[in-house]
């Protein structure tokens, strides 16, 4: 038990001197008071240093294939009203999504920016006769309801019962609706009442779409869109006397999840229209973008840089939709940023340094009391093995005073 008590004794950092061999003076306690002030700096640099991240960004090569791209948006038509509003969506691959509805949020708003009462399907002028049946009579009672397309359907059997079928039967004939009020459904619904109860409105149009990640174009315009001759038409031969102000301000837009320090530039932005009607498109650049954290969670997002460009076009003429277009096209490179800590190495060695410091301080202290008392002298530190054996990086070795 001697030898297990020896080597325990030998442990101990601070070796007791007697008190006939030290004094108490003004000029160390300053010494001291110094020099913990000193310490405790060095030990709160250290400490800045141990827990400061290290960014590492890398550009490497795109050679992702197959994946989709998320597109988030947020934007704010304060002149448009939400029955004229639709979203569109196309690529150069041909894929082609009209009138998008899903995950799509429209709110009213009025000329101040406050959100409306939501208006329920189907409601606006009185429904003041029987629907209309495709052969030609009234609906009469316990018979099964089955509207005319008015030419545009593509079955014998096909029924249109409401005004947004008719819209999307014309659509897919490639036809523009020239007068809601000859359409029954249309009239007995009150689709032109219910534009013309929305005039003075604007729109706020959110959700997120899911594309190829491919070149495309997503576009916000007045009216339901349609093919014809090739052609990328908007159904609004009805309206087309009417002047259109696409002034918007796009709350949020973004490519893909976000991510610590994403900055997204058209966040927020503006834009007010000064002639009567005009197309404002957006010129989009997405970079794919890896973020990996310090605790190694990745995060495969997008970031994007635009520019803009506005064209007036002459009132009437319904070759050149209104609307605002989002044009995107991806870059072939893809950017890395990885966050990681300081090299464990060299935290060791700031924490072994400090360690050293704070031990040999007193020894320090206890050598010039001593030269104080005797009159001269002087005192040197070795450092000796706990045990044999030991070799000095691996730091087990202690500090001894020779006088």
């Amino acid at each position: 038990m001697d030898k297990v008590f020896n080597k325990v004794r030998n442990l101990d950092a601070y070796p007791k001197v007697n008190e006939d061999f030290y004094s108490r003076t003004l000029s160390g306690g300053v010494i001291t008071l110094v020099s913990s002030i000193v310490i405790l700096l060095l030990f709160f640099s250290e400490l800045g240093l141990y827990l400061h991240t290290v960014t590492e960004t890398k550009l490497v090569v795109d050679t992702s294939r197959g994946e989709t791209l998320r597109i988030n948006f947020d934007v704010t038509f304060p002149a448009i009203p939400c029955s004229l509003l639709s979203l569109d969506a196309m690529d150069i691959s041909g894929e082609q999504h009209l009138d998008i509805r899903h995950d799509i949020f429209k709110k009213r708003i009025d000329f101040h920016g406050n959100v409306l009462e939501v208006r329920q399907d189907g409601m606006g002028a009185p429904k003041i006769e029987k629907p209309l049946q495709r052969h030609g009579g009234r609906l009469e009672k316990n018979e099964t309801y089955c509207g005319s397309c008015f030419g545009a359907e593509t079955l014998d059997e096909e029924c249109c019962n409401s005004c947004e079928e008719v819209r999307e039967a014309y659509r897919k004939r490639g036809w523009g609706m020239t007068n809601p009020d000859l359409i029954d459904q249309c009239k007995r619904e009150g689709f032109v009442q219910k534009i013309k109860d929305e005039e003075g409105e604007g729109c706020n149009i959110h959700g997120s779409l899911e594309v190829n990640k491919v070149a495309g174009n997503f576009h916000f315009a007045l009216g339901k869109s349609f093919h014809q001759s090739n052609v990328h038409l908007h159904e609004l031969l009805a309206f087309q006397n009417n002047v259109y102000n696409i002034s918007h301000k796009i709350n949020r837009l973004a490519f893909g999840e976000y991510f610590p320090g994403a900055v997204n530039p058209l966040d927020g932005a503006e834009w007010v229209q000064e002639a009567p009607n005009g197309v404002h498109q957006y010129f989009v650049k997405v970079v794919p973008t890896i973020y990996t954290d310090v605790r190694g969670r990745t995060i495969r997002s997008n970031q994007f840089s635009v520019t803009e460009h506005f064209k007036s076009t002459e009132a009437g003429l319904f070759q050149s939709p209104h609307g605002v277009y989002f044009f995107y096209d991806l870059s072939p490179i893809k950017v890395g940023f990885s966050f990681y800590f300081r090299q464990a190495g060299r935290k060791l060695g700031y924490l072994h340094r400090g360690a050293y410091l704070i031990l040999t301080l007193p020894h320090t202290s206890v050598c010039n009391n001593w030269r104080y008392l005797h009159g001269g002298g002087y005192c040197r530190f070795i450092r000796i093995p706990w045990s044999e054996g030991f070799k000095e990086e691996n730091g087990n070795w202690e500090t001894q005073i020779m006088f």
